[in-house]
């Protein structure tokens, strides 16, 4: 079967995903992490799988560092970018399960609820992939939904950080930052309470 990809794409695949990990790595080592909770609430880390969490794409960044190696998956899109992430983020130990609200959603919300159902963590970019910015869009729910689990919501904020001018305003923590890891009280499989708790988990991220 011919590849999809140009002999470009092809070279890109295999050189960029290294040097991505290896470049989130040596970030990540850099950065101090702390957690702050709702009352209530528990770091996803210190709640047993399965799970379904939510939160912004502009922490994807952040997110690679401390969540490493916990076989958590993760829903990339199957476009050329979102296979330079996926298997970028498999370096790291995620699970990269394709598909996306505007391509392949139901094969994607298939393959999350299996990833459920044997036991992962499930973590989708409530606005992703392609926003708009802080909005959340049905996927988180419709997984919620599918498998009879409330959501969890979380935000990952730099203390200093670059922002990037892009749909998401993505976030690439500078060196040595410190870095909060909000989390917010499980909610119901409900798009308005989701969003709720996504907006509380910045502010609370950003009040301590």
């Amino acid at each position: 079967m011919p590849s999809p990809y140009t002999l470009k794409q092809r070279i890109a695949l295999a050189i960029v995903p290294r040097i991505a990990s290896l470049a989130i790595c040596c970030l990540g080592m850099t950065l101090r992490y702390r957690d702050v909770c709702d009352p209530g609430a528990l770091p996803g880390y210190d709640t047993p799988p399965p799970a379904v969490y939510a939160f912004w794409h502009r922490c994807l960044l952040a997110c690679a560092w401390r969540f490493r190696n916990n076989g958590v998956t993760i829903l990339i899109s199957r476009s050329f970018d979102g296979e330079l992430i996926a298997r970028t983020v498999e370096r790291l130990g995620f699970v990269a399960i394709r598909g996306s609200s505007s391509r392949d959603g139901a094969v994607g919300l298939r393959n999350l609820q299996r990833a459920y159902l044997d036991g992962h963590y499930c973590a989708i970019t409530a606005d992703g992939p392609r926003g708009p910015v802080y909005v959340t869009k049905p996927g988180v729910v419709q997984l919620a939904k599918l498998v009879n689990s409330t959501v969890g919501a979380f935000y990952v904020h730099p203390e200093r950080a670059w922002e990037l001018r892009s749909w998401d305003r993505f976030l690439i923590p500078k060196p040595f930052s410190r870095v909060t890891v909000a989390w917010t009280a499980q909610v119901p499989a409900d798009q308005a309470a989701v969003q709720t708790a996504l907006d509380h988990s910045v502010a609370l991220a950003q009040s301590k």
